[in-house]
């Protein structure tokens, strides 16, 4: 299994993992059935070290409309007025190759530190949203409980009892309306 030459007589073929001792686990030592529960354990995922995709880079259509740049973007002869054949296809070659270098070189100098700084900032702004905003939020919800029950009974008490006086009052009073033509 190590490449080299393997000798007839010694099996490297592990049917078991090759890290399970033979006594149990390292955690519950008396544990026979350890390689049972090796097998079963869920494995979890590591959000940090999943594969990125390095073909499809803008999976969520982030950038799609806004930086696609291209010559005919950017330079266009009217008709009637072209350049030389070779000097339009030497300015198409220079444009898309200065693009793609200095868009590398920038991303190589740059692109490492600004991750660096993104990341931070993302994080404070979740750590901020998590550990101050939603508490503020919920705390303001809760005293705010107390007031809107405060402002209720002085409504069901002060307003109430004018409001049905004056409906009451009002309640006797009919209109008929007839249309003369």
């Amino acid at each position: 299994m190590t490449g080299g030459v393997q000798d007839e007589g010694t099996d490297e073929e592990f049917i078991k993992s090759p890290f399970i001792r033979e006594e149990g686990n390292i955690y519950k030592p008396n544990n026979k059935n350890m390689d049972n529960d090796s097998v079963n354990e869920k494995r979890l995922e590591d959000f940090h070290t999943k594969e990125i995709d390095l073909v499809n880079r803008d999976p969520k259509h982030l950038n799609e409309d806004v930086v696609r740049v291209d010559f005919e973007d950017v330079i266009a002869e009217p008709p009637g007025t072209y350049s030389f054949d070779g000097v339009w296809k030497a300015s198409f070659t220079t444009f898309t190759v200065t693009k793609y270098w200095c868009y590398r070189l920038l991303t190589a100098l740059v692109g490492i530190p600004l991750a660096l700084v993104w990341g931070i900032f993302f994080a404070i702004l979740s750590f901020l949203h998590i550990w101050a905003v939603v508490p503020c939020i919920k705390s303001y919800l809760i005293e705010i409980h107390c007031v809107s029950r405060v402002y209720s009974i002085c409504i069901h008490t002060f307003c109430d009892p004018f409001f049905e006086a004056m409906g009451k009052c009002f309640s006797s009073i009919r209109l008929h309306m007839t249309k003369e033509v």
